[in-house]
């Protein structure tokens, strides 16, 4: 069957053809910041309610952390790379897009299971690989809980996806050329 604008239907599908994955690194995103957030209870349903932002409760969910906010370095970011990179062929994931940031990771991914698992196991991956090679203290919160998984149905939707991840994080690869 195909939709309004002459693609496949792929909403009948078990699972989507890929999924956006965003998952940050601990404190980089308190409750209340200007960017909004979605309460941990609310399931992140499209179009639920976001906090407002509120300077006082952002300042509060600050001071309350356990430990110091979370930066990736460019060695730790490469190690987080090299991470994902071998979850994704030990558990067969298909790797379709990778930005790891300073505070924060996208991917697409495409994989016949939940998304959650997915980040989990790019969460646990990175974290060992973090404090085997020296990146990180043995007790050192890396990631904050949670993870926004968007589904991607649609393959007009993956390719926005990858462009996204790929060329639209502030900086160009260095190797893009302009035609």
């Amino acid at each position: 069957m195909l939709d309004d604008y002459g693609f496949d239907s792929y909403e009948t599908n078990d699972f989507p053809i890929a999924y956006l994955l965003t998952f940050r690194t601990y404190g980089s995103w308190h409750h209340g910041d200007e960017r909004f957030s979605i309460g941990r209870n609310d399931m992140n349903v499209y179009g639920s309610p976001k906090f407002q932002p509120c300077v006082p409760f952002a300042d509060e969910m600050k001071d309350i952390q356990s430990q110091p906010s979370q930066t990736l370095d460019k060695e730790q970011r490469n190690i987080v790379i090299a991470a994902i990179s071998e979850v994704c062929v030990h558990r067969e994931y298909l790797l379709r897009a990778l930005s790891v940031r300073t505070q924060h990771t996208h991917a697409v991914v495409s994989a016949a299971i939940a998304p959650e698992k997915i980040v989990n196991d790019f969460k646990a991956y990175a974290t060992r690989k973090l404090r085997a090679e020296g990146g990180i203290g043995g007790d050192r919160k890396v990631w904050s809980r949670g993870a926004s998984t968007r589904y991607l149905w649609k393959p007009k939707h993956v390719l926005a996806a990858i462009d996204y991840v790929l060329y639209c994080q502030e900086d160009i690869p260095f190797d893009f050329k302009e035609k």
